[in-house]
Formats: structure tokens, C-alpha cells, sequence
């Protein structure tokens, strides 16, 4: 692991990052003191995508048409 110091730090952190990111962690230092070790973080749980239910719920054929009758006599002032 290697160590820069607080300007280098500063002037090339895309860099530094980066390579943090490829499994390669450093230390930032003031006047020759260690301060902090930076490396990547470690990944999650992926998130959830679409379709997690697939198979486990079922859509009726008629869902477009659910309530149909309700909603027009709403829209026509009727109960």
C-alpha cells in the first residue's frame, strides 16, 4: 500500500480512486504522518429489478376493465 501526501492526494484523486476501485488502497498523509487509508468499498446486495414476482402473483385477464362501470357513473355524477 502506498502513501501520498495531502496535495498529491488533492491534485490526482480521480486517479487515486480509481485504482482504489481496482483493488489498490492508499494512505493520505500530512508531513509524513499517516491520516487515513482509503479503499474501495465492498458491493452489496444487488438491487432488485423488475420481475421479482414473477410467477408469484397473477393478473386478472379483465385488469384494464376493473372498476370500469364504478368510474363512469363518478365521472357522470351518479352513485
Amino acid at each position: 500500500m502506498h502513501t501520498v501526501n495531502i496535495h498529491e492526494a488533492k491534485t490526482q484523486l480521480s486517479k487515486l480512486v480509481d485504482k482504489a476501485v481496482k483493488g489498490e488502497p492508499f494512505i493520505i498523509a500530512k508531513a509524513g504522518k499517516p491520516l487515513v487509508r482509503v479503499t474501495a468499498l465492498e458491493s452489496g446486495t444487488p438491487a432488485q429489478r423488475l420481475g421479482f414476482l414473477t410467477g408469484e402473483i397473477a393478473v386478472p385477464d379483465d385488469f384494464d376493465q376493473m372498476g370500469a362501470k364504478s368510474i363512469q357513473k363518478l365521472f357522470e355524477g351518479g352513485k
